[in-house]
């Protein structure tokens, strides 16, 4: 087993478990020790894990991001709900942009069913989804690869996003704030999604519930720049108020 893939593990166990010790990680996986120590120090480094004694607890901090592969497996049933929402506002022959988010992911899942799309994205990973979908158009942005993203970004990623104009951008967020917006981790993310947002006719954010008081570092766009909002439970008073206020329609399963 390649270092890369037993720490991808390690993660995915931390993420379940919240907590890992080394003693178990090393029978587990048939590795010293001290090989687990160093997934454990290359981790931490990442800011993903916490060394604790005799192992490592879980970084949980929403300014951190896990592997695409770890986040592609959270709060599946919720994505799979949002995106049957999404997909239902969808007519055949729209074109749409679909972002590199993992929830992005299980829109185009939710999507096949519609007929002669026209779909542009920056996800290898949606790129992958819909190769064998017939009669529709699947436009890459191209751009550079972002390591343990499955994601296109970039000068040219965002030049491509601008020369298209499309009938609906469906994309995901890191954070959503009341007084700051829609926040990314990074800044080719946030410039990324402010491309799309600023390219399409209607804009429907989709994002969970966990992602509401949240702050980030980049701010991809204000809530007056989308029309729609889905989440996968019913938001606070507060927040149904404030999409209210902006004329927001909020929609999640009942």
């Amino acid at each position: 087993m390649l270092a890369l893939e037993r720490r991808n593990l390690i993660l995915e166990k931390l993420q379940a478990e919240k907590r890992v010790v080394v003693s178990e990680l090393s029978q587990l996986y048939s590795v010293s020790e001290e090989t687990i120590r160093r997934d454990l120090d290359k981790l931490e480094k990442e800011g993903l894990a916490t060394k604790s004694y005799g192992g490592a607890v879980i970084n949980e901090d929403v300014g951190i991001d896990l592997p695409f592969n770890i986040r592609k497996n959270q709060n599946v049933q919720g994505k799979q709900k949002m995106a049957e929402i999404a997909a239902s506002m969808v007519n055949d022959g729209d074109h749409i942009f679909l972002d590199a988010s993992t929830t992005a992911v299980f829109v185009a899942k939710a999507l096949k069913e519609k007929e002669r799309l026209t779909v542009v994205t920056n996800s290898m990973e949606i790129l992958l989804e819909l190769s064998d979908v017939s009669g529709w158009n699947i436009i890459s942005t191209g751009g550079v690869m972002k390591e343990g993203y499955l994601a296109f970004l970039g000068a040219r990623t965002e030049e491509v996003i601008r020369s298209y104009y499309v009938d609906k951008v469906i994309f995901s967020c890191k954070a959503l704030n009341e007084d700051l917006g829609i926040m990314e981790s990074k800044e080719a993310f946030g410039t990324t999604k402010k491309a799309m947002i600023n390219s399409g006719k209607m804009r429907i954010l989709v994002v969970d519930s966990t992602k509401f008081d949240q702050t980030a570092f980049s701010v991809a766009g204000q809530l007056r720049d989308i029309e729609t909002v889905i989440t996968d439970k019913k938001p606070s008073e507060k927040w149904l108020n404030h999409f209210s206020a902006h004329k927001i329609e909020c929609i999640y399963p009942k």
